[in-house]
């Protein structure tokens, strides 16, 4: 359920807002709000009128292609780098995926009209959120890609990697069965793929915590399925400095 919340002091705040011109920001800043996210959270739903965008602070969403009969598969993975809710810029205003968080955190929610006229209204803006659209789109293609020729193991360093760049430590907090459903794969797929991994010094595994032990071996495990998504993050929206907190709404 999403509630309200202050903004506490030295919080960590999404890059992709921290990216936009001063000016354009200021005409946001009033109207952004900060909201808790907990596990299991809607965003939005396939077919389902978008109202707000929001912009993950320290949440992780997971967008989900949910089948007829239920079924559900990770498309993508949107933390502090960017937003969710680019059909509304892309003039859909409707999408066939569903938004789900998959890390408890807050974020910050914009209402739909707002965004849509800032995005109209400024190029540099406009520029800034096409260029993450292109770099979302490159994580959907590769990951599309890679579950269909990689193997678990191979799946589940790519997943581990992309929680492990929007944490803010080596902990991750997810279970198996979690996994399983983002990568639409057995539980005990994932299992016997996570004692590989334990095995191999790679990550540290109990009842729902993963903790990362060797991140670069992750990386070399994966291979390119994570490492053109992130060279492509890195070269469309290369790192800026953040605002100082108190540009943001209190």
């Amino acid at each position: 359920m999403l509630t309200a919340a202050l903004v506490p002091q030295a919080m960590p705040q999404n890059h992709l807002l921290a990216a936009l011109p001063a000016e354009d920001f200021a005409r946001l800043a009033p109207h952004l709000e900060l909201v808790s996210l907990a596990n299991g959270d809607q965003l939005y739903a396939p077919g389902v009128r978008m109202q707000h965008a929001f912009f993950p602070v320290n949440a992780i969403v997971s967008l989900l292609y949910v089948t007829e009969d239920g079924h559900s598969t990770e498309v993508a993975v949107v933390g502090n780098e960017g937003i969710v809710g680019v059909s509304l810029f892309m003039g859909g205003k409707t999408t066939i995926s569903a938004a789900s968080v998959q890390s408890a955190g807050t974020c910050y929610r914009l209402p739909a009209p707002l965004l849509l006229a800032e995005f109209e209204r400024s190029g540099a803006t406009m520029q800034l959120l096409l260029r993450y659209t292109q770099a979302l789109m490159t994580q959907m293609t590769q990951t599309a890609v890679c579950n269909r020729h990689l193997s678990i193991d191979q799946q589940l360093s790519r997943r581990l990697l992309l929680s492990h760049d929007r944490e803010s430590s080596n902990e991750l907090k997810m279970t198996h069965e979690q996994i399983a459903n983002l990568l639409g794969v057995r539980r005990e797929s994932v299992t016997q793929a996570a004692n590989k991994l334990q095995s191999s010094g790679l990550i540290q595994y109990r009842r729902g915590h993963i903790t990362v032990s060797n991140r670069a071996g992750l990386e070399a495990l994966a291979g390119e399925c994570y490492a053109v998504v992130k060279k492509e993050f890195d070269r469309l929206l290369p790192a800026t400095a953040r605002r100082p907190e108190a540009a943001y709404p209190q």
